[in-house]
């Protein structure tokens, strides 16, 4: 190996090492704004419904007179906190048909229940292990 060459793979290496850095960085900077978002949402539900993060998100899933987004946010947050507990209420809404795009305020999310179900269901979610609260 020439020492040009040597040069070469030592400035890749770096680059590798930099870039991965970074990456990683990003990584647990989403995942700790997912955990805020997740406690956020359930602070939210537990406020009005005085019960354990669960319940109190599925009740808000259940209760028509709140609007449609706020719905699909607790449904999102049931998906993150991944307890089969909440699957009743997200197999009680899920159709199965997921439209190209949906509007959040506009109606229960199907793709977001789409998920949710499968992380309820013991789907992999690598961004709890940096949150968790349980």
């Amino acid at each position: 190996m020439t020492k040009n060459s040597s040069s070469i793979l030592k400035k890749i290496s770096y680059l590798a090492a930099i870039g991965f850095s970074i990456f990683a960085l990003f990584f647990v900077i989403t995942c700790t704004w997912i955990g805020f978002d997740v406690k956020d949402q359930c602070k939210i539900a537990q406020d009005k419904y005085q019960s354990d993060c669960v319940t109190s998100l599925s009740a808000l899933v259940e209760d028509e007179s709140m609007p449609f987004r706020q719905r699909n946010s607790a449904i999102w947050a049931l998906g993150q906190l991944g307890d089969s507990k909440a699957l009743p209420t997200l197999e009680k809404y899920y159709t199965g048909i997921i439209p190209a795009r949906e509007a959040l305020d506009q109606g229960i999310s199907q793709y977001e229940l789409q998920k949710a179900i499968k992380m309820a269901k013991g789907g992999l979610n690598l961004s709890k292990l940096f949150w968790s609260y349980k």
